[in-house]
């Protein structure tokens, strides 16, 4: 397994990342633990989970994520050989603290005490915003539209730095992460702390995969300038670019099987493009799935790339993606692809 150093930081972590928020929904404790088992042993040294997990997000299951990896890290006695990012849940969002989710210090102090609580550990490595608090473009909006009843965002921006700060100082967190982010944003929080000398943004988890590709119009640039690690989640596209769903196939405890609600990559020009990638990784003798995997993992600004499984054979081929070779004929394949069908499923 290769390791990368997050942002500016200490930390290395693995080139791969393991996700979680299958865990209490799809997947049981036993589950998890085998899953988390396993991944240390392949290598990974990175674990990414919420307080709102597990997704889909319910009141009744809302932290039940944390609380399986907190029975494995105390039952396991191994918090010193992983590093531990989780997020905090933005405004909008009625399934944790009744629908009073900001960032207000109250709250960020509360989401800190109860992650550490579940988590069953003393400090977590990143701490990442889950989506920002203000009008934006994130979860697949595009064509940003001013809003002109909306309040400068900026001080509530360097008020959350002040309040992770002190989470800093108090030792509940070692680093800040966004997530879902713009590069205005992650330029502003940047600016923020330099100016104030507060925590430094190290990380932005947003969807990357070949369907999106999004991510390179902007913040890339911010990324490799600013070293800020990218940490992309949903490379497989919520594991249509396996080709599992090709032909209107519905398999059987499958995530968009199982949830509808998710369309986001299930619309034509997303279906069309996602054809074009599997045929193109069966023809170089690739399964499309790790293919999907290894492209994201190897664009260099990218430093860990989140995978999730249900079974434990999809977490083993996900981490077998580590060993697979992207020859140049393909990846002039893919960017043909890209060519006809750019971004289908931003």
């Amino acid at each position: 397994m290769e390791y990368r150093k997050l942002g500016n930081t200490d930390l290395n972590v693995s080139a791969l990342c393991l996700g979680t928020m299958t865990w209490g929904k799809q997947n049981t404790q036993d589950e998890a633990f085998a899953q988390l088992d396993y991944a240390l042993e392949r290598g990974i040294n990175f674990i990414d989970t919420a307080e709102m997990y597990p997704v889909p997000p319910e009141t009744e299951t809302q932290g039940a994520t944390d609380i399986m990896i907190g029975n494995w890290l105390a039952e396991r006695g191994c918090r010193d050989q992983v590093v531990l990012a989780t997020k905090i849940a933005g405004p909008g969002l009625g399934t944790v603290r009744g629908g009073q989710g900001d960032y207000s210090r109250a709250n960020i102090e509360t989401a800190v005490n109860e992650s550490l609580q579940r988590l069953q550990t003393d400090v977590i490595d990143v701490y990442q915003l889950h989506w920002p608090a203000r009008n934006s473009n994130f979860f697949g909006k595009l064509g940003y539209q001013p809003n002109a009843d909306e309040a400068d965002p900026v001080p509530g921006m360097l008020e959350v730095l002040e309040s992770l700060q002190t989470m800093v100082d108090a030792g509940k967190i070692r680093y800040v992460g966004l997530s879902n982010e713009s590069a205005w944003g992650t330029m502003k929080f940047l600016e923020l702390a330099e100016r104030h000398g507060l925590p430094r943004v190290v990380s932005v988890q947003n969807p990357y995969n070949l369907l999106n590709r999004s991510y390179e119009v902007g913040l890339a640039e911010v990324s490799d300038r600013e070293q800020v690690s990218l940490l992309p989640y949903s490379p497989l596209a919520f594991g249509v670019l396996s080709g599992k769903y090709l032909g209107g196939e519905q398999p059987a405890d499958a995530r968009l099987t199982l949830f509808d609600r998710f369309t986001r990559y299930t619309k034509d020009p997303g279906v069309r493009a996602t054809a074009a990638y599997v045929n193109l990784a069966r023809e170089h003798g690739l399964d499309p799935a790790q293919m999907a995997i290894a492209w994201v993992t190897a664009q260099p600004f990218v430093t860990s790339n989140i995978i999730g499984a249900t079974t434990m054979e999809q977490l083993a081929a996900n981490i077998d993606s580590a060993e697979v070779t992207l020859t140049d004929e393909l990846l002039e394949g893919i960017e043909a692809i890209h060519a006809e069908a750019p971004n289908p499923c931003p």
